[in-house]
């Protein structure tokens, strides 16, 4: 009951307040006992804040989120006793939003939770509804591909993206450099496909001048040209067998050497991969080098089919109206 919740001093509020992102903090029983004006403004119910129970707040639910079928952070920080992070989606005063959430625990000397501090950010490169940009869908199987989006999209591990022809893949990396601390280098797409053995290493690596017939000049190869940004290998899995260690190398040591050249060259790079065939079967068929495949697998994403987002058809369809719209 509202009575029962003891709300958060002023100064706690006004620490709150020196942020700019919405910030509220939660009591062990889903209460709401502090927010800042940010999260008021985020919301904007025309209701008092401090007293609700956050997913009534958020979600319209008058129970927690794990019991409609989502991830509930607090659930899971309760258990753990760590930060949890997930993506909701949330009736906010624009509307329905996407939105990033990390749940911070604060224990007592027992080392039991007895607050949460919570903080929101609106994903602006996805939406709920039909948008003329960005990505599109709130079915479970979105929600899940873009919550691993926002777990992995401010750092710099290798994720490998999976998915049949279709699926976006390339978007998806495309989205991942964009929302990371890479953004305003470049982002370099290898098409794994078209890479003749002969060719390989030339656009790869490079080449310096003189190296074989009709290298008549130094040319800089898709690895250097990523330098400080994002390399992304699309469907990694037509690299040639005996190519693949090369390429392993590179992964490794972030080091190459260009086609006759004697130096090696480093390179800082963010690796992106994708494909649509089966890595872990062509290792056990002896058609992908295993250590390259774990190299490359640190971080898995499945992008669903659209026959596993029906009930996100509507919406894209009127996205697409809307984009191809005069």
């Amino acid at each position: 009951m509202k009575s029962e919740v003891k709300e958060i001093s002023k100064e706690v509020i006004s620490f709150l307040n020196a942020f700019p992102e919405p910030r509220l903090i939660i009591d062990t029983n889903y209460n709401i006992v502090g927010a800042n004006n940010a999260y008021i403004k985020h919301f904007n119910t025309g209701k008092t804040i401090v007293g609700r129970k956050c997913h009534d707040v958020s979600h319209h639910y008058m129970t927690p989120c794990d019991q409609h079928g989502e991830a509930c952070p607090l659930a899971a920080a309760r258990q753990t006793k760590e930060t949890s992070k997930v993506v909701h989606m949330h009736f906010t005063s624009r509307g329905k939003e996407h939105v990033g959430i990390e749940l911070i625990p604060i224990l007592d000397e027992n080392d039991e939770p007895i607050y949460y501090i919570e903080t929101l950010r609106t994903h602006e490169y996805t939406s709920a509804t039909p948008s003329i940009d960005g990505m599109v869908g709130s079915s479970h199987e979105f929600m899940r591909m873009i919550s691993m989006l926002d777990r992995v999209s401010q750092n710099d591990t290798t994720v490998l993206l999976l998915g049949e022809s279709g699926t976006g893949k390339e978007e998806i990396a495309k989205t991942l450099h964009s929302q990371g601390s890479r953004a305003k280098h470049p982002f370099v797409v290898v098409e794994c496909t078209g890479l003749t053995e002969a060719l390989f290493e030339s656009e790869l690596f490079g080449y310096e001048k003189g190296a074989f017939t009709g290298a008549v000049t130094n040319k800089v190869g898709l690895v250097e040209s990523a330098d400080g940004g994002t390399l992304f290998l699309d469907e990694i899995g037509e690299v040639p067998l005996h190519q693949q260690v090369k390429l392993l190398r590179l992964i490794e040591s972030k080091t190459f050497r260009p086609v006759g050249g004697t130096e090696l060259k480093h390179c800082d790079f963010r690796l992106i991969c994708a494909t649509h065939r089966d890595l872990s079967n062509m290792v056990s068929k002896g058609e992908f080098r295993e250590d390259l495949f774990y190299r490359i697998s640190s971080f898995p994403i499945h992008l669903p089919p659209l026959r596993e987002q029906e009930e996100d058809i509507v919406s894209l369809s009127e996205s697409l109206l809307k984009r191809i719209a005069p």
